[in-house]
């Protein structure tokens, strides 16, 4: 079972979270410290978010960010909504699926059971989790235990529209579903958007984790990535700057990011930091342009540095320069160091100097 710890988010349309540029989202998400990221797969029997996907979630998964899906299921085409999923969970490397069921779902107990006996047949251990009401006594008629028997986690939508209390209102959530059986983990799902002149409060976002965390809850998660970075970004900043006790420092310095990703061999995002006329030196040559320093790069971590690790052993500098050293370990043990200093503007490099000794 894949444990999820600290703060997740909601993805509806990848089109509007960061331009739709997967490695601009994983870094943007590993700034943020979020343990996982959660994006819609699909709707009904249609997929959803086609063609941008994959792409995303290999750029989280590469920075060390688990990648979920979210499917939201009406009930009314049970094994059309199964194959869609399937399908989806076949193409893309999941590290889990989230089932999106409210309102459409209630009294839909035979679809519940024939939706989970093809889809659990597929994928017998795959994690799975439920996100539905806050307050099951008000919705008797969803078929919760048959959802809970088949699903590892519980994401309700503890959306607090209207009122300033997510601390007593998650509370109550939990005692209510504590009384369900079987009893599945509680990962608690906060609004980051706003409703008829409703907005959450930074001091809401700080006491609707603060609870979760008194309450024992491993995780957090937010809705959605899309609203919250476009219209409320002072509450990104909150969820951000929280640090999840026992989660990695959520800040790495653009030096960090840089040689990570140099690891990873992933040309995309490493271009992804420099300007598009930025300036590459080295001791032999001087480059500009994204494209030459696409080749410069490739032949560099494919060709010269294959199969080494590359690890940064140190930086110093802020603001708009950096100086950092960082090693590449061949599989035989050897090492080569490098030392680069790197110059930013408006959060890009606009010149890199760098040179690997032997």
């Amino acid at each position: 079972m894949v444990e999820l710890k600290g703060k997740g988010f909601y993805i509806w349309q990848i089109s509007h979270c960061e331009k739709a540029n997967p490695n601009k989202i994983a870094q943007v998400a590993s700034q943020a410290g979020l343990s996982h990221v959660i994006i819609k797969i699909a709707n009904g029997i249609y997929e959803y978010n086609k063609g941008s996907v994959l792409d995303t979630v290999l750029a989280l998964k590469e920075r060390g960010i688990q990648a979920w899906g979210w499917h939201y299921i009406f009930g009314d085409a049970p094994k059309g909504e199964a194959k869609i999923a399937i399908k989806q969970l076949q193409n893309i490397p999941l590290d889990g699926y989230v089932i999106d069921a409210e309102s459409e779902y209630k009294g839909k107990y035979t679809p519940c059971r024939i939706f989970f006996n093809e889809i659990r047949a597929a994928f017998p251990t795959l994690p799975m989790a439920l996100s539905s009401f806050r307050y099951p006594k008000y919705h008797n008629d969803i078929p919760w235990k048959d959802f809970f028997l088949n699903v590892d986690l519980n994401m309700p939508q503890v959306y607090w529209e209207k009122a300033h209390n997510p601390a007593d209102q998650l509370e109550r959530c939990l005692s209510q579903f504590q009384v369900i059986t079987p009893f599945r983990p509680l990962i608690p799902t906060g609004p980051t958007y706003g409703v008829k002149g409703w907005l959450p409060t930074p001091q809401d976002i700080k006491e609707f984790i603060d609870k979760a965390v008194e309450l024992g809850l491993n995780a957090v998660n937010f809705y959605s990535w899309d609203y919250c970075r476009l219209s409320l970004p002072h509450l990104w900043d909150v969820i951000a700057e929280y640090n999840w006790s026992g989660t990695p420092n959520p800040f790495k310095d653009i030096s960090e990011e840089l040689v990570e990703a140099m690891n990873y061999r992933r040309i995309p995002s490493i271009l992804s930091f420099y300007a598009s006329d930025s300036v590459y030196i080295t001791p032999s040559s001087t480059i500009q342009g994204l494209s030459s320093i696409s080749e410069w790069y490739n032949q560099l971590l494919n060709f010269d540095l294959k199969n080494h690790i590359i690890q940064i052993s140190g930086f110093t500098g802020k603001d708009n320069s950096r100086q950092f050293t960082w090693l590449a370990t061949a599989p035989d043990g050897k090492k080569r160091i490098s030392i680069d200093t790197i110059g930013l503007l408006n959060n890009k490099i606009v010149y890199h100097y760098s040179s690997i000794m032997k």
